[in-house]
């Protein structure tokens, strides 16, 4: 089968060639790629900064945003049939921890997880994979138009969840504004999830107000104000001081100014991985007052577990519900997959691109 690989830790190694297709065992399904999307991990595993292949193997199948449909079923496997609509969840249990095997592998504790398209096993930039159906979501048809976002769609499930978790802590934690900083897909799909959950939503971006992006948010019902010429505190003093905030910039600037608005009980997601060693002085007294007299949070979060993956195919029925056709206008750039290179060498001003592989049937249902 044709795929798209690099050599881990090899800058600019990315081609595609033939690779072994992979074997049905009778436990598993195999699922035709449609469609995958294309984000800031698979440059940075194409830059050589990380990733790794699978054992035996000298080179990775890129590639972890992923929808298709199943072609075969092993003869062991119930439930799942040709034609079923799919996507598979990336990381899979190191199988040591107590994490993984209570069935939350996101929270691995051993390192020693594997990532599809990452981390120690193929990804999904290829013709074909086979996957046990433990780790497939069924896809219904209101969300097919936009179930490859389901992965970055998980993510923002997962950071929101353990927010209101946390504030189990108090009987009446009830949010009313919602703060997004950052107006890319993984902000753009927080606001969403805000909105559909009845909070005030506003969303915060250097992008102009006439940029595609605060036409997305407003999309959601969201208000979108930009600080290309202001800063968050300015924002803050505009709107008050939110309540949940999802950060999801790449600036580790920003998180320290996030730490400094936050409303009493408030609750501040990271999600951006920021790399670098830039050294910045910042008010930590003030910091550190504000979130012991506020009796705040602030928690990274990365990945996610199957009940996030539910939870994103529930959200996404529910806001097309909603706000129709709203969360396909992420879907700005597709891409014939033989031409992939294109977005590696220049990613250009799109939201989500993503890699078009194969076009499904329309007898398919």
């Amino acid at each position: 089968m044709k795929a798209i690989v690099v050599a881990p830790h090899v800058r600019h190694s990315i081609h595609m060639c033939d690779m072994p297709d992979p074997e049905l065992g009778p436990g598993d399904v195999a699922v035709k790629m449609l469609r995958v999307g294309l984000c800031a991990t698979d440059l940075e595993i194409e830059h050589g900064l990380y990733g790794e292949a699978p054992a035996g193997s000298e080179l990775l199948i890129l590639g972890h945003e992923n929808f298709g449909v199943v072609e075969d079923v092993g003869r062991r496997v119930k439930g799942w049939k040709p034609g079923d609509f799919v996507v598979s969840t990336v990381r899979r249990p190191c199988g040591v921890c107590a994490a993984c095997r209570a069935g939350e592998n996101d929270m691995c504790t051993s390192g020693q997880y594997t990532e599809r398209g990452i981390m120690r096993r193929h990804g999904f930039m290829s013709e074909f994979y086979v996957e046990s159906p433990q780790y497939l979501h069924r896809i219904p048809r209101e969300a097919r138009d936009v179930a490859v976002l389901l992965e970055p769609m998980s993510v923002v499930e997962k950071g929101i969840d353990h927010a209101y978790r946390l504030q189990r802590r108090m009987k009446a934690w009830k949010p009313a504004l919602g703060l997004v900083l950052g107006a890319g897909p993984i902000g753009l799909l927080a606001a969403a999830v805000m909105r559909v959950r009845g909070l005030r939503t506003v969303v915060v971006g250097r992008e102009a107000p006439a940029d595609p992006r605060a036409g997305v948010a407003r999309g959601f019902g969201a208000e979108y104000l930009s600080v290309a010429d202001r800063t968050l505190f300015d924002v803050v003093k505009e709107i008050g001081e939110p309540d949940l905030v999802m950060e999801a910039t790449g600036s580790a600037q920003v998180v320290f100014d996030a730490m400094q608005v936050l409303s009493r009980n408030g609750v501040l997601c990271l999600v951006s991985v920021t790399g670098g060693d830039r050294e910045n002085p910042e008010p930590i007294d003030l910091i550190n007052q504000r979130m012991v007299l506020g009796n705040q949070v602030v928690f990274g979060s990365v990945n996610a577990n199957p009940r996030h993956f539910a939870a994103g195919v529930t959200d996404f029925v529910a806001i097309e519900k909603q706000w129709p056709g709203a969360l396909g206008r992420l879907l700005t750039t597709p891409i014939p997959w033989q031409d992939y290179g294109t977005w590696f060498a220049d990613r250009g001003a799109c939201i989500k691109a993503t890699l078009e592989i194969a076009a499904p049937s329309m007898s398919q249902d």
